[in-house]
């Protein structure tokens, strides 16, 4: 597979993220995912992502016992940050003197002795940036981490955590239906020399045409939480998806292809993390790394996804007011 550089972390052009293997989609097959895990390798895919919050640590554990016998193979990355209450709710965790013992328990679980590039998974509103970032960089200087990014910060945020230690990679959500990084964040990247890696870059299965009854999902599943999944958007959001699949059809690939050939099309030092649970959509997936899209199509497209044309919100008001914007 090709590759693309975040900063000067050298990763295959698409990674694989790997979240729903743990929470937020429903069960998943444990075997399957350990196929999913050895085929990504297989097939040249050096890029994983997991965090500590992922199953509350089973995720990362995943990783651990499936492919400690390949670490050499590819980039791992995990994050620290996100923490669930004993009651279930969820909060943020950026303070600086608790940043070595979360470092030092994914190490655990993950079974290495380094982590290639880790995540500030969210911006803490009570601690300033310059704080976290700096006991992130004690990791590095003590060689328990590679490199540093950040996820779901604003350009703002950015420029300052980079001031403390240089930032390798930014991972926000970014898609054809949520272009919100448009507004700054990748100009301030390029700026930098801080790579992008898009989550969600399927727009959570919506994208691919997978889902046509929001009624389906089950109570597990983080997208019956979510505004744009809600029956009130759904319908208007289903008709983009319908015409988007119309126009995959007529250049020979899936829905999904395009979508990731789309991010790809965006400029070097992006690199989307799918997640799937199946091979045969991993397998689906990774042959985007070849694709090439006319720049007319890039622009077709764009204007099909206007912000404007898209119904709700990616997040209910909770999670949206915890994510740090300028």
């Amino acid at each position: 597979m090709k590759q693309t550089t975040l900063g000067e972390l050298k990763v295959s052009v698409l990674g694989l993220g790997c979240m729903g293997m743990s929470q937020a989609y429903g069960e998943a097959d444990r075997a399957e995912s350990e196929r999913v895990l050895h085929r990504a390798l297989d097939i040249g895919v050096t890029f994983l992502d997991t965090a500590n919050a992922y199953g509350n640590g089973r995720n990362e554990t995943l990783l651990g016992e499936v492919l400690a016998a390949r670490r050499d193979e590819f980039v791992l990355a995990t994050k620290f940050g996100i923490v669930r209450h004993a009651d279930g709710t969820r909060g943020v965790d950026g303070h600086p003197d608790r940043v070595a013992t979360y470092c030092d328990e994914s190490l655990r679980r993950l079974r290495t002795d380094v982590i290639d590039l880790y995540y500030l998974h969210r911006r803490d509103p009570a601690v300033p940036i310059e704080d976290t970032v700096g006991a992130m960089a004690e990791l590095v200087r003590a060689g328990k981490v590679r490199y540093l990014g950040l996820s779901e910060i604003s350009a703002t945020t950015l420029r300052r955590a980079h001031a403390v230690h240089p930032i390798t990679a930014l991972q926000s959500e970014y898609s054809l239906w949520t272009r919100d990084p448009e507004s700054g964040v990748l100009a301030t990247c390029r700026e930098l020399g801080v790579g992008f890696v898009p989550f969600s870059p399927l727009g959570r299965a919506m994208l691919t045409g997978a889902l046509t009854d929001p009624a389906l999902l089950g109570a597990d599943d983080l997208r019956a939480t979510m505004p744009r999944f809600a029956a009130a958007n759904f319908a208007a959001n289903r008709a983009l998806v319908d015409r988007f699949m119309a126009f995959a059809q007529d250049r020979g690939c899936t829905a999904a292809q395009l979508c990731l050939a789309w991010l790809l099309a965006k400029g070097d030092g992006i690199a989307p993390i799918p997640g799937t649970k199946r091979v045969s959509f991993l397998e689906e997936d990774m042959a985007a790394a070849a694709m090439t899209l006319d720049p007319a199509d890039v622009v077709a497209l764009d204007m099909l996804f206007a912000p404007e044309n898209i119904a709700g919100d990616r997040y209910p008001p909770a999670l949206m007011a915890s994510i740090d914007r300028d």
